[in-house]
């Protein structure tokens, strides 16, 4: 081997790292690692959305079958509350969901009419002293107002995690990146999806009876 051929092959690692540090260097200025990591927070944020509104939908069928066994007569009541929960269910909420606004709006609209039966199912609990008192009903009255509580913060933060990664797509130079790497905005929840989905289900008894 030639001592030219040496020196070359010795220079390739240097060459190479250095490469590698100006190239890691730009994507970095560039606003890419800021993407990977608002593009990680926002699929986090959406899966606790997601979490908190299964969970409540787990407490429905217990809520309604203790409801029942004092309004047996309230039919439509419980068959909204079914129909509701039936159309929650028929959305596959997976984190590619937050990249279509139409499922996104499918999505919110079935939860606001989730939280529409409840709350209709509460005012006829209302009308019920005997049921305000029982004690798995006030136990399930109290997990859903918990439930009802997380959803509303888990909601926020991913509202506000949408708007962060949202003002880095389209902002420049980072809005390069975006386009570069195939970074899109995601779907948030609008204002009139946030008025209907914010109010949640009247949950507090205070009197037990009357």
């Amino acid at each position: 081997m030639s001592l030219f051929q040496s020196i070359k092959k010795h220079l390739r690692i240097p060459l190479f790292v250095a490469f590698a540090a100006m190239l890691a260097g730009g994507l970095s200025g560039c606003g890419y690692n800021r993407f990977q990591q608002l593009d990680e927070e926002v699929k986090s944020q959406w899966s606790e959305v997601i979490n908190q509104y299964q969970r409540r939908a787990d407490l429905v069928p217990n809520l309604v079958n203790t409801v029942k066994g004092y309004a047996s007569h309230e039919s439509q009541v419980f068959t909204d509350v079914a129909e509701a929960r039936a159309r929650v269910g028929s959305i596959q909420a997976t984190p590619e969901l937050v990249n279509d606004e139409a499922a996104m709006a499918k999505f919110v609209a079935a939860q606001g009419k989730m939280t529409g039966a409840l709350s209709r199912l509460m005012v006829v609990a209302e009308n019920y002293p005997q049921l305000k008192a029982d004690g798995m009903f006030r136990d399930l009255q109290a997990q859903l107002e918990g439930t009802e509580n997380r959803i509303t913060v888990a909601r926020g933060r991913y509202i506000e995690s949408v708007k962060q990664y949202n003002v880095l797509v389209r902002s420049f130079p980072s809005n390069l990146t975006a386009k570069m790497f195939g970074y899109s905005p995601k779907a948030n929840f609008t204002v009139t999806d946030e008025a209907a989905v914010s109010t949640a289900p009247t949950v507090d008894f205070s009197s037990p009876s009357k």
